[in-house]
């Protein structure tokens, strides 16, 4: 028989966090502004937001829009983490008129707008550093340290001050107050104390509703970094934020696909990942985003042919997708990082793939974000085939991906006997009991019941 996930968490009462209502049907674009466009602008990247709201996105964050470091600067341009001014605006972007004007056309089309903010640490040449060097980290020799070893252009902010608590969270109540965005992503976020974040959280909330995104992830404590040595006790998703980033269903695509795990894998991910949180709790699926492209690598460099159905998963499995830029231009180089290198969009050609998803995950009642009422049943088939149906009152998505290079059928069980559509081809299809669903290889199918 099909697998049923519970609806039921031992400890869902200890979270605590009211989703934004227009969160529940939310899909998200990470917008890396300095290589989106030639001009690497805000008013440039202006121009691609009603293209954005048709393709289905509802949320965008935008990399970090503040002024950069010069002290220890990374290449020509230095790291966009490295903050040198939390109340300015990078000129290199435009100006606070810009930023503005933004987000204006943002919300008149429908949009909300996250700001990356980069709490953990500061540039060298931050003025706070020469105003309030006690909110710094000091070695035993009352030097100044980088949070991690690597990120020498930066220097590690101390959560036990008082003033840096107060200074930080009225930082963040500016850019909601005077630019109208709608929430934060926050870097490493458990870096950072929970208790600062539990308390910011209604500071923000006093003005108004925001959404939360913490660049973490409590089901993968080490990944480049080893985690739990910095905060081990994070909690983060119980007060303070909304949502965590997926990483450890992301680096199971890349294990998958380099066949170092099994298909299968993704059933022991998702009860680790029910055991761990009520199903309110929202998870963000991704195959790519900054850090990723640049560092590890490109989608088609790490999880090649299964780039597109993996693509697939990460919408329709329980989670809030995101796509970054690039990705509906088939983006297949590792951008630069601290240097000047714009994305070539070659015409989008996967923007309609990424339309026909998005816009189901939006409008779908079984597909909402952190619903209990979803229910997720496991399709058993063929090693190679990973399938599923997600249904609510009588309203069901069917996916299957096929992971092999030839093509494949799934035996489909008695419950799925009806009729459905096609969401890529448009197709009306009729299922008997034991019928099957042919995939192509490296393919996907992606069906709609069709109301009665």
């Amino acid at each position: 028989m099909p697998e049923r996930s519970s609806l039921i968490h031992p400890d869902a009462h200890l979270f605590q966090v009211r989703h934004p209502e227009w969160a529940a049907a939310a899909t998200m674009y990470e917008v890396n502004i300095r290589q989106y466009t030639p001009e690497g602008t805000f008013r440039a990247f202006m121009e691609h937001l009603p293209r954005l709201a048709g393709m289905g996105i509802s949320v965008i964050w935008l990399m970090p829009v503040h002024p950069i470091g010069e002290q220890g600067r990374k290449g020509t341009l230095g790291s966009q983490y490295a903050v040198r001014d939390y109340l300015g605006v990078n000129p290199e972007f435009g100006t606070l008129a810009d930023l503005q004007a933004l987000v204006a056309e943002a919300h008149r089309l429908g949009l909300r707008v996250l700001l990356d903010w980069v709490a953990n640490h500061t540039s060298w040449d931050n003025p706070l550093v020469h105003e309030h060097p006690e909110w710094y980290q000091h070695d035993a020799q009352g030097q100044l340290v980088p949070p991690v070893a690597d990120w020498h252009d930066v220097v590690a902010l101390d959560y036990g001050q008082p003033g840096l608590r107060h200074y930080m969270t009225e930082a963040l109540c500016y850019w909601v107050r005077e630019v109208g965005i709608d929430g934060y992503r926050c870097d490493v976020a458990a870096l950072v104390p929970t208790d600062f974040w539990d308390e910011a959280r209604p500071a923000l909330e006093a003005i108004k509703p925001v959404f939360m995104l913490a660049e973490w992830d409590e089901l993968y404590p080490s990944g480049g970094l080893s985690w739990e040595e910095f905060n081990p006790d994070t909690h983060l998703l119980e007060q303070a934020f909304d949502m965590t980033f997926g990483l450890r269903l992301h680096y199971l695509f890349d294990s998958i696909a380099a066949r170092r795990a099994p298909l299968a894998a993704i059933d022991e991910y998702r009860a680790a990942e029910r055991a761990k949180y009520p199903p309110q709790v929202y998870l963000m699926n991704f195959t790519s985003n900054h850090d990723v492209n640049s560092w590890d690598g490109t989608e088609y460099e790490r999880l090649g042919a299964l780039a597109q159905p993996f693509a697939v998963l990460t919408v329709l499995l329980p989670g809030m997708p995101l796509v970054y830029s690039g990705q509906e231009a088939g983006l297949d180089k590792r951008l630069a990082f601290f240097d000047k290198d714009p994305i070539s969009w070659q015409g989008y050609p996967l923007q309609d793939f990424y339309t026909c998803l998005l816009q189901l995950k939006r409008r779908h009642p079984a597909l909402r974000n952190g619903d209990p009422a979803s229910q997720f049943t496991r399709l058993p088939g063929l090693a190679g085939l990973y399938g599923f149906v997600r249904e609510k009152q009588g309203a069901a998505v069917l996916c299957v991906i096929n992971a092999g290079p030839e093509p494949a059928a799934l035996p489909l069980p008695e419950t799925t006997a009806d009729t459905w559509r096609d969401v890529f081809s448009d197709e009306q299809l009729m299922f008997r009991a034991d019928d099957e669903l042919a995939v192509s290889g490296h393919g996907w199918r992606v069906l709609e019941k069709v109301a009665g």
